[in-house]
């Protein structure tokens, strides 16, 4: 057991503690459990609400909560933040959809079940003594047009007044729930927003709404602002009105070697016609530190992963390097992600499940979660089990270097 965790906060391009000393975060995502994603799954990347439509129109609303509960209580359990705690990490973020807590045809409703799944999160990083990031990765109306936002691929958060009243009315509700636990470090308020590039200015102005909802009911905590363009661009985001503000990126670069998009692609190695090493990235962090330098705000890599072929491609390599970079520019990370069905494409996790029962099905031609329906009936024991960590291998290439990163002083 630990003592209570000191609460965070920005100074200047740092975060630290009550006491001032500074505190780079660093440790992993919480993928595909508060907002379920297909490949995860080693399914298609259909939306969250597209897989259980599906599902209940072919069991039923009951089998359709009894599913999600199951999964819920089951894919990540109190033991897997224990763990993640024994690696060094000090620092989770939690991925969650808007309707874990509010209902989607109830708006302005508090799901309060799935609300005690986020309390439950936080519960155990306050227990093990680990912060956490609330991270809104699905927003009313969707940010962006990925399956990631749980959207069909026409996003309707910005141009819908009605669905911005909705978000912002739940940042001041999760602000007022969480404004006294010192395990959350902060609110990664909108994941991988996507607008124009001539637009930009509607995401800072739905941010500035945002923080003066999030500073009503929470004066502590820090607010966690991604750029725009999938949280790469910050230009447009200028210094923080707020001074308890950082500023979170994300990167996969390069995108096909990756996700292993484009077979065969080696690291270090030419991907696009360049050159992709640690020097390039190291080119490529001196406009974000002179950014974070200039505006005086701390950044945050809120996402970073490769997909894992056992370290032949040099995908450890690529961590390895992105670790260095960051290190050398002060920036706090959280790796994309905890666990993952293995996959032969995007980022999985450092733990892999490897088995192929009749629920991952890799030969196909139905595969992943859209076998989940009909096999429910009668494999709901079976599938229950597999979700534990315990049947999942470690990515022991991988968490070697991570566990390096996660003991490193500054």
């Amino acid at each position: 057991m630990h003592k209570k965790l000191p609460f965070l906060k920005v100074d200047g391009t740092r975060i630290v503690n009550e006491a001032g000393r500074p505190v780079r975060l660093k440790g992993v995502n919480l993928g595909g459990w508060l907002m379920m994603e297909g490949y995860m799954l080693f399914g298609r990347n259909i939306p969250e609400k597209a897989f259980k439509e599906q599902f209940e129109k072919a069991l039923g609303r009951e089998a359709l909560e009894d599913f999600t509960r199951s999964f819920r209580d089951t894919f990540i359990r109190e033991e897997d933040i224990r763990t993640i705690k024994s690696w060094g990490a000090n620092c989770i973020r939690i991925p969650f959809n808007y309707r874990l807590i509010e209902f989607e045809d109830q708006p302005f409703s508090l799901n309060e079940e799935g609300l005690r799944y986020l309390n439950r999160a936080v519960d155990w990083c306050e227990k093990y003594g680990i912060y956490c990031i609330l991270d809104m990765h699905a927003a009313p109306g969707a940010q962006n047009p990925g399956w990631h936002s749980d959207c069909y691929g026409h996003q309707e958060l910005f141009s819908n007044e009605f669905n911005k009243d909705r978000y912002l009315r739940l940042w001041r509700f999760l602000a007022e729930q969480y404004k006294d636990s010192s395990a959350v470090a902060g609110y990664d308020v909108l994941n991988e927003p996507v607008l124009p590039f001539t637009n930009e200015a509607a995401l800072k102005d739905l941010y500035v709404k945002a923080t003066k909802e999030i500073r009503d009911a929470d004066t502590k905590h820090i607010i966690f602002l991604e750029g725009n363009f999938w949280a790469q661009r910050l230009a447009s985001l200028g210094r923080p009105e707020d001074p308890n503000t950082a500023y979170s990126i994300h990167t996969y670069a390069p995108y096909d070697f990756t996700h292993n998009f484009k077979i065969g692609l080696y690291y270090p190695g030419r991907a696009y016609s360049i050159i992709w090493n640690k020097k390039r990235f190291e080119m490529l962090a001196k406009p974000y530190r002179m950014f974070m330098e200039h505006n005086d705000v701390p950044l945050y890599m809120g996402e970073f992963g490769v997909n894992a072929r056992d370290g032949h491609f040099g995908e450890v390599k690529w961590v390895e390097d992105m670790l260095s970079v960051f290190k050398d520019n002060g920036i706090s990370w959280t790796y994309w992600t905890y666990k993952t069905v293995a996959n032969y494409a995007f980022p999985d996790g450092v733990y892999r499940y490897l088995d192929n029962p009749p629920w991952v099905n890799r030969q196909g031609p139905i595969y992943g979660w859209e076998t989940y329906a009909s096999l429910w009936p009668r494999e709901k024991g079976r599938m229950i089990f597999s979700w534990r960590t315990e049947n999942f291998t470690l990515n022991k290439k991988l968490y070697a270097v991570l566990e390096k990163g996660f003991a490193e002083k500054k």
